[in-house]
């Protein structure tokens, strides 16, 4: 099995980057998921799905798959861009977008 290193996005919940430092590894999915017709629950026999590792850094990560020798790809975040903006630049005199209520 293959093992996903990555660090986890915010959630649409937080506006702070809390627990979004550090890195995680989970295993990917050898089976689908499968629907129980009578109850309609989504199931799994893949019982390494559940597993979900943290470590600090990547290289914490990196080192603690080939020290067990299991097979990794790492998946870089992406960095988000600011912009920065001002409630006073709905207002300004040169505004590219004329202004109306």
């Amino acid at each position: 099995m293959v093992a996903r290193i990555f660090r986890p996005a915010k959630t649409a919940m937080q506006s702070g980057l809390g627990k979004t430092k550090g890195w995680v590894l989970e295993y990917d999915r050898a089976k689908p998921r499968s629907v129980e017709p009578l109850m309609g629950w989504t199931s799994s026999s893949d019982m390494q799905a559940q597993v979900s590792l943290k470590f600090d850094t990547k290289d914490d990560a990196i080192a603690y798959c080939t020290r067990n020798g299991i097979a990794f790809r790492v998946e870089e975040p992406k960095e988000r861009i600011r912009r920065r903006v001002a409630y006073a630049d709905n207002f300004k005199y040169d505004r590219r977008v004329p202004w109306t209520h």
